[in-house]
């Protein structure tokens, strides 16, 4: 017997070992190659195309290895059919894991209103509620939360504003709701200070009277910070941080804390029926959104934020786990994120707020998950600004104290009394 034919054994050996390696190392470093090369650039086919190429090179290598140590005459056609193989299978298993879209529908949306095209490039649905009777020449301007949770439109307090005089604008922030989408570079909080500004030259108003509510008391309070002539009077509901840095790696209240077991257990199912489609993508997010978006479009992850947002929404009553209604409108979830991450890099509004003439009203419910500190510093960094707290509201007080808080809102921006006294103290009310 030859010497070929006695390590013939070993030889087979070895190549099923280079084989079974193959099966492994391929795929692994052709997601190694899809996820660097988003680090350049947000194409999908390229991104796609770079890791198939890596793919069919270590498993052609690896094969063509094989197949000298086992089949001397035939390693190149073994190696290019069990590269061919493989690259298809891969193939076959990204376009229904990776590229399939997830099942879900986006919630009804409401309906579409009226657009502003601003210069900043942004184009904004707003819906007007004029005002009735007799016309007090003041214009409010609704701020919605998130970023990128807009309502459902005009509510029960516009149409009360509105029946006090008050000409009143609710508009959909660029990312969310009606309005259009941007690229994700341009999610940042100055672009959304720039749009707010951009549409008070569209109302034709000199001062804007700003309601906000949680991230939008934090737009209200940038804006006030930056055109401090063009505020008449200031409202924060439940406002989130006024400057972010302040907080960064710190507890600042999160609502995810006040999540049921039930909750926590639907969230976890439902994060985990996105697969690889939705690991791949939160990747993507830390290195390039742009390639995250590229990889799952607004209209896409939207919906996944408007299913998140279902299962959470009660965690802002004092009553998690119950019964609350969600608005119908798209949530935008690229806004969410990348709007949030911006806050980090902004400058401080404090100074400037500290030389601000214009009247603020602070409010806060007694089971708001933020920090009172957070809430608190609105009304010590805005001169002559008061704060009233609910009892029995969480940080939705419109959702739990509806008529309570029109009440409250209304009497402040007419100059009537306050239902409720303000709260002079440093301690939280609810300690």
């Amino acid at each position: 017997m030859n010497q070929a034919t006695s390590h013939r054994p070993w030889r087979i050996a070895a190549a099923v070992v280079l084989i079974g390696l193959g099966l492994v190392l391929a795929p692994s470093l052709a997601v190694l190659a899809f996820l660097a090369g988003a680090t350049l650039t947000a194409s999908m086919p390229l991104l796609t195309a770079a890791a198939l190429i890596v793919l069919a090179a270590v498993a052609w290598t690896l094969t063509w290895t094989a197949g000298r140590l086992a089949f001397p005459a035939r390693r190149r056609l073994t190696a290019a059919v069990l590269a061919l193989a493989l690259t298809a299978a891969a193939g076959a298993a990204a376009a229904t894991t990776l590229f399939r879209p997830l099942d879900i529908d986006l919630p009804a949306g409401t309906p579409a209103g009226e657009y502003w095209d601003l210069p900043t490039g942004s184009r904004i649905a707003y819906d007007h509620v004029p005002a009735a009777g007799e016309a007090r020449n003041q214009t409010v301007v609704r701020l919605h939360g998130g970023p990128g949770t807009p309502g459902d439109g005009p509510d029960d307090l516009d149409r009360a504003l509105a029946a006090s005089g008050f000409d009143v604008y609710v508009y959909d922030q660029a990312g969310s709701g009606r309005s259009e989408r941007l690229d994700p570079a341009d999610y940042t909080v100055a672009r959304q200070v720039a749009d707010l500004e951009a549409i008070r030259g569209e109302i034709g108003a000199d001062r804007l009277v700003l309601i906000g509510g949680s991230w939008g008391g934090t737009l209200a309070a940038a804006y006030a910070a930056a055109h401090p002539d063009h505020v008449d009077r200031l409202v924060f509901t439940s406002p989130g941080a006024l400057w972010a840095p302040e907080w960064e790696g710190q507890d600042e209240g999160d609502l995810w804390d006040r999540l049921t077991p039930e909750q926590n257990r639907e969230m976890t199912e439902f994060e985990s029926s996105g697969g690889v489609r939705l690991l791949t993508w939160s990747l993507l997010m830390e290195d390039n959104p742009a390639a995250a978006r590229a990889l799952i479009p607004d209209a896409e992850i939207d919906a996944v934020f408007a299913r998140l947002l279902s299962i959470v929404g009660s965690a802002t009553s004092c009553e998690p786990g119950g019964a609350i209604d969600i608005p119908d409108a798209v949530p935008g979830f690229y806004a969410n994120q990348l709007i949030a991450a911006d806050q980090l890099r902004t400058p401080d509004p404090r100074p400037a707020l500290a030389g601000l003439d214009a009247p603020a009203l602070v409010l806060r419910g007694e089971c708001d998950y933020k920090r009172w500190e957070i809430t608190r510093e609105y009304r010590d960094a805005i001169p002559g600004a008061e704060l009233v707290y609910f009892e029995g509201a969480g940080h939705s007080i419109e959702t739990d104290r509806p008529d309570l808080y029109i009440d409250t809102v209304t009497a402040f921006l007419t100059g009537a009394e306050l239902p409720l006294p303000a709260y002079t103290g440093d301690a939280d009310p609810a300690a």
